[in-house]
């Protein structure tokens, strides 16, 4: 199974979040993610056996974290594999003791390595023709969290989808 953890947002803001895709999108082409494929990724794990996912679901579903407040204002993007996001302007000392945790508790299962940096952002276009994003309208959204959710990324013939496996307690 292909898993990750991710925070989700709530309805309205990732209504809004796919709003900033549709402009992202005419001005950028690519793939736009689907609204409901919009997520903070906090750890890939990659392929997991199916009982060592077990294990996960149980972890995640007694998990407690510390609500926490994430502000998205700036547009970005990574040149490989031509990814547009959105996310914060600076780090963001809560969220990067969340992921910290997360990983702390990942590398206890045996799960994956840490990766060497973290940069908290919203996918919202892959294999964009364009990365030019001069001129894009300034964000300013809040993103209040208090719950992770352990995802299934499935790839089959429609692309890549997600199926929530387990959500923290809030």
């Amino acid at each position: 199974m292909r898993l990750f953890l991710a925070l989700t947002p709530p309805p309205e803001l990732r209504e809004r979040l796919g709003e900033l895709a549709d402009v992202a999108h005419a001005r950028c082409g690519g793939r736009r993610m689907p609204d409901e494929s919009l997520h903070l990724t906090l750890a890939f794990l990659g392929e997991v056996e199916e009982v060592k996912a077990t294990e996960l679901v149980e972890w995640a579903q007694c998990l407690t974290i510390e609500p926490g407040r994430w502000h998205i204002e700036r547009w970005g993007s990574f040149r490989r594999p031509g990814i547009v996001w959105v996310g914060g302007s600076k780090p963001d000392p809560a969220l990067e003791r969340l992921q910290g945790r997360v990983w702390g508790d990942l590398e206890s299962f045996g799960l994956g390595t840490r990766p060497a940096s973290f940069i908290p952002h919203v996918t919202l276009l892959r294999h964009a023709v364009t990365l030019d994003l001069a001129g894009f309208a300034a964000i300013d959204l809040a993103w209040s969290y208090n719950q992770l959710e352990l995802i299934e990324s499935i790839i089959d013939e429609r692309g890549a989808h997600y199926r929530s496996l387990a959500v923290s307690q809030g």
